[in-house]
């Protein structure tokens, strides 16, 4: 069965909305396939903690299986400071702040273009807080 390039956008972009969901900040994908022999796209999170990593990497798994899709391998327990997710058609790196800015995969493949998600993912808005006069 051949996937098309569309087809596999799309699931780089399911898997950016379970990731987005799970609160993963920084959330970027890279279409990598003109440079790299290996995979045509890296999608890129960052979780706070080793907790959220998990999380993160679960809920990815979770929504690509129910759209028919497994890991070919998951790298990176139990430390969980990386967390990989192997696909094949792509990879889904998720770090903690300190591993992400250590490997700064985006510079390293600066060159290739850039996923559009904003349709994927939604933006996390803080809470407004409400303002209270000082009547005093």
């Amino acid at each position: 069965m051949s996937v098309s390039n569309n087809d596999i956008e799309e699931l780089v972009r399911l898997a950016a909305k379970a990731a987005s969901e799970k609160k993963a900040e920084d959330v970027v994908a890279i279409r990598v396939g003109e440079i790299l022999v290996v995979t045509d796209y890296f999608l890129i999170a960052t979780g706070a903690n080793d907790r959220q990593v998990k999380a993160i990497g679960d809920a990815v798994e979770d929504v690509l299986r129910d759209a028919g899709v497994k890991p070919i391998g998951r790298e990176g327990e139990p430390e969980l400071k990386w967390l990989l997710l192997d696909y094949g058609d792509f990879v889904v790196h998720v770090f903690q702040p300190s591993e992400r800015d250590f490997y700064r995969l985006e510079r390293l493949w600066g060159d290739a273009p850039r996923v559009a998600l904003s349709g994927a993912i939604g933006t996390v808005e803080k809470p407004v807080q409400p303002v209270v006069a000082d009547l005093g």
